[in-house]
């Protein structure tokens, strides 16, 4: 199996354009993209939690009857 990196960025709809000629026609192929990791996951899963912690599906979890675990139940994880 043959890799190839390319180095590409995205327009501004969030696609990516490649021009890189395999010079292999009706070939099946298979892509890995590898996305940098920066700042804005931190904000993404804060907006994420914001969002599941107001959503009415999970309701149920505020009734005291839910509470099944406490502090002394279980035992330490040390890791």
């Amino acid at each position: 199996m043959k890799a190839i990196e390319l180095n590409s960025r995205t327009d501004k709809k969030g696609y990516l354009k490649i021009k890189y000629p395999l010079e292999k026609s009706e070939k099946n192929v298979r892509i890995l993209i590898l996305v940098d990791e920066d700042n804005n996951e931190t904000e993404e899963e804060e907006l994420w939690l914001k969002a599941i912690s107001q959503n009415p599906a999970f309701d149920f979890l505020k009734d005291e009857s839910e509470d099944i675990y406490s502090l002394n139940d279980g035992e330490p994880f040390n890791d």
